[in-house]
């Protein structure tokens, strides 16, 4: 099987940039479409400074920016990764286009974050080559990935694709049935729930639980994930423990009052300058120089557990 894959990204905003990087970083000729024409304009300079910062700037010349898909060499293209806004007409679209577009055997994906690859797909030929492929932000650093089957996915063809993820430096992990939020987003509401149902009762200031989380379990999960650790604890310890919390927890069923009053108010979090937190242009400079710093971090903490990139 040949790793070294053509690709085609769709969509130049912050996923479709970063996802772009990380396929140029591991060798592969990447097209990246973005037909906003300032956006585009921004893009030279945005992958220069990506190259650099993976430290293989030689690799920025594998990247070609379209206005269109037109000018890709259809013929050339393996892999086709969607990241355009989160609407399912517009996908569905593009997908139906792409069909036309891309060579029978290619795999088409898609990066939503929420909209289920059957659904994109439907009604749709060769269902079997589409997959959910779900990128983190920032996606050039953080190594997981989520390929998500459909009920009509070819299990070969997820294998395929596991394999390219990991041949660019990506973690995948495979999401066997197409549900809502996928794998990692519904751990990480079931978490969110909780964590805002805690500030609504006044248990915990939204400070506290932050800090609950990153300097107790969140540091643990470096190292191991929460089955695992159940393992390490005890089975008996933790199903004795969850007798008396499950009763006790969050189970709404829509978003809490809380989150939905931050949202009436216009307070949208780091871009609207106040969600939970306040946050001055400064402020959200030094957070946000602070967070890819750690993660970089962690990063170097985890380099042997990690596929490596050939240079």
């Amino acid at each position: 099987m040949n790793l070294k894959k053509t690709t085609a990204v769709i969509g130049g905003g912050t996923m479709g940039i970063d996802i772009a990087l990380t396929l140029a970083r591991a060798g592969c000729r990447t097209h990246l479409v973005e037909p906003d024409a300032a956006r585009r304009a921004a893009l030279p300079a945005l992958c220069a400074a990506g190259m650099a910062e993976f430290g293989c700037p030689g690799r920025l010349g594998l990247i070609s920016l379209h206005a269109t898909p037109d000018p890709i060499p259809w013929a050339e293209v393996d892999a086709v990764i969607e990241a355009i806004p989160e609407r399912l007409d517009i996908k569905r679209a593009l997908f139906a286009d792409l069909v036309r577009r891309a060579r029978p055997d290619a795999l088409l994906t898609s990066n939503s974050s929420a909209l289920p690859i059957g659904r994109i797909g439907e009604g749709l030929p060769t269902r079997e080559r589409m997959f959910g492929l779900h990128y983190f932000m920032p996606a050039q650093w953080v190594p997981l990935v989520e390929v998500v089957c459909s009920d009509a996915s070819d299990p070969a063809r997820a294998e395929e694709l596991c394999a390219f993820m990991r041949f660019t430096g990506k973690v995948p992990v495979k999401v066997k049935k197409d549900v809502p939020g996928f794998l990692a987003n519904r751990l990480q509401h079931a978490l969110c729930r909780e964590a805002f149902a805690l500030v609504e009762a006044g248990v915990a200031s939204a400070e506290d639980i932050d800090l609950a989380v990153r300097f107790s379990f969140g540091l643990r999960f470096l190292a191991v994930g929460p089955i695992r650790q159940r393992d390490y604890a005890g089975l008996d310890v933790h199903c004795a423990a969850a007798t008396t919390i499950y009763p006790e927890i969050a189970a709404n069923k829509e978003p809490s009052r809380l989150l939905r009053e931050h949202v009436a108010a216009g307070h949208l979090g780091i871009k609207a300058g106040r969600g939970f937190f306040e946050w001055t242009p400064e402020k959200a400079a030094r957070d946000k120089a602070r967070y890819d710093s750690l993660l970089k971090s962690a990063l170097e903490l985890l380099a042997d557990e990690l596929p490596q990139v050939e240079g």
